[in-house]
């Protein structure tokens, strides 16, 4: 196992500067969000369950808030967005679920793509009116088995696979962080779109329908073989402070991206078509009625 050596210690002072992060009450954002907080940034933990959230605010030093947000109902996406004032520096698409057949969000969609992609590209064209620095969206390894099933997005159809939808939520990540940075660039804003993923890393993933067998598993896998929370948060504190590229995708720099240094990793070649992107950006705002937050051709209202 490789030994960091860029940690949340060598984080930058934060002071003065307001970050978001998605599914802070535990797990890897947890561990982000404490971090950011402890460096000086006002945080804001964006839960679905805000019992939860407030307990884990209570663990982290300096300044923190806690409201509402669940990703897999567009519509507290957007009670969430319009209740927002004030500048944004850092948005940190963290959260993630997983679920079996049948497992399907507020508005209908499969729950993985519905609340990892479709919540976090509703989220993101919302606030983008208030970002000034960067977003970060965490991805996964798990987005190489993926692939974007754009007849059938929901996954109504097809022979159902865990790992297929998942890889499919996960590769969609890379692709709207393409996208995002490429529009971002044409509009001429200075906000970069960055993507993380945390390695393989003990977390309390959201998993709902699966069989108390496979939970066991990969909890005792976990427990042999997985970083820390704190360390599986590194790459993403090192893509929301570092002067890295727009379109950056930063994970741990061991043997399989499974431990190690913050450091520039590959992606699929799919994750890296920009053709693909675009395709799916468009399907996403006809699933979600959400254009990008930075068209000055439209109201607030028409977003």
């Amino acid at each position: 196992m490789n030994k960091q050596s860029w940690t949340a210690a060598d984080l930058p002072v934060l002071h003065g500067r307001t970050a978001l992060v998605t599914g802070a009450n535990s797990g890897v954002g947890l561990a982000t969000a404490t971090a950011l907080a402890h460096a000086g940034a006002h945080v804001v933990l964006g839960v679905r369950d805000t019992a939860r959230g407030r307990v884990a605010a209570a663990t982290m030093s300096g300044s923190t808030e806690v409201r509402r947000l669940d990703l897999a109902d567009l519509a507290s996406v957007r009670a969430f967005a319009q209740s927002w004032t004030g500048r944004l520096d850092l948005l940190i698409n963290n959260a993630g679920v997983a679920g079996g057949r049948g497992a399907v969000t507020e508005d209908g969609f499969d729950l993985q793509f519905g609340t990892n992609h479709l919540g976090h590209f509703t989220l993101t064209n919302l606030l983008l009116p208030h970002l000034s620095d960067r977003v970060v969206t965490l991805a996964s390894g798990a987005h190489r088995a993926g692939d974007i099933f754009f007849e059938d997005l929901a996954l109504r159809t097809r022979r159902y696979s865990l790992a297929e939808a998942y890889g499919q939520s996960k590769l969609a990540n890379l692709l709207f962080t393409l996208e995002l940075e490429r529009r971002l660039r044409q509009s001429g804003s200075a906000v970069r779109s960055l993507a993380s993923h945390p390695g393989y890393s003990a977390t309390n993933l959201g998993i709902r329908g699966r069989s108390r067998p496979l939970v066991a598993t990969v909890n005792l896998a976990g427990r042999l073989l997985a970083q820390t929370s704190q360390e599986g948060a590194v790459p993403t504190l090192f893509a929301a402070t570092q002067d890295l590229p727009g379109a950056s995708y930063v994970g741990p720099d061991g043997r399989w991206e499974l431990h190690g240094s913050p450091s520039l990793v590959g992606r699929s070649a799919r994750a890296s078509d920009p053709v693909l992107a675009q395709r799916l950006w468009e399907a996403s705002e006809e699933l979600t009625g959400v254009r990008f937050g930075l068209d000055l051709g439209r109201s607030a209202a028409d977003r």
